[in-house]
């Protein structure tokens, strides 16, 4: 049946759409199991940083099972917010994930592929949103995340035309960090995040959470939030550390890393 897995790697989760066979469709049951995942990550202080990618060189994921999930919905059975925790909306996960986009990335895929933070693909890696060539929408996060992280033109020819683009496209929109050759994917994205795990996990939780919760906020306020994120950075231990490692000239042992 497949589903998600959860491995190890130092510092760093790998969590995988784990159902090659199908693509790594999600079935109603994956939905409930990544949500879990992301929220280890969250809770487990021996993780950093997280990887999410899929199993096998076919497919990152092609979103929700056509065959039971995508009924399920329409049929009316239950709401699409029970997938929120999949799709990280309204996230409390405040540790880096980064994508490794190693094939189809599509319909729901591509919508969690834009719920995390740093993308790698594959330079085989396709995306798309065919939504509304089956009468339904990308509303898995999409509907309010496309046109805040990438140009309006380009997130509205996605969502209404519903093509596929290369991974090479996907870079020139703005939707990835880097594309890297396929048998490298999965090296290029765990090099980046045991380096990420070097940083500050003060300092990486505050700035994501303050992106995440300070976008929505008119200027002076947003200003003035910021303004106490950076206080609660500056007066850490971590940072307390970072300036005396620097004024040392060796590197920091940051107090928040995970401990071995």
């Amino acid at each position: 049946m497949g589903g998600i897995t959860l491995d190890r790697d130092g510092d760093v989760a790998i969590v995988r759409f784990d159902r090659p066979e199908k693509l790594n469709a999600l079935t109603l049951a994956m939905y409930d199991e990544l949500g879990a995942a992301f929220a280890e990550v969250r809770d487990n202080d021996a993780f950093a940083v997280a990887v999410l990618t899929g199993s096998g060189d076919r497919a990152f994921c092609v979103g929700a099972d056509l065959t039971e999930s995508i009924p399920a919905l329409a049929e009316g059975r239950f709401d699409i917010s029970r997938w929120d925790a999949a799709h990280q909306k309204h996230t409390s996960l405040f540790k880096p994930v980064i994508a490794a986009v190693n094939g189809l990335c599509l319909g729901g895929g591509f919508e969690i592929m834009l719920s995390t933070d740093i993308r790698i693909a594959a330079d085989t890696a396709q995306f798309g949103l065919p939504e509304s060539g089956v009468g339904v929408v990308p509303a898995g996060g999409t509907l309010t995340r496309l046109t805040r992280q990438i140009p309006y033109a380009w997130a509205m020819e996605l969502m209404l035309q519903g093509d596929r683009v290369t991974a090479e496209q996907a870079l020139r929109y703005g939707l990835l960090n880097e594309v890297v050759p396929a048998p490298d994917l999965l090296d290029a994205a765990l090099h980046r995040a045991h380096r990420l795990a070097t940083r500050s996990g003060t300092a990486l939780r505050t700035i994501k959470e303050a992106v995440l919760r300070l976008g929505d906020l008119p200027q002076d306020q947003a200003f003035h939030s910021e303004a106490l994120y950076g206080q609660k950075a500056f007066t850490s231990p971590d940072a307390r550390e970072g300036l005396s490692a620097f004024a040392e000239r060796r590197e920091p042992d940051f107090p928040s890393r995970p401990r071995r």
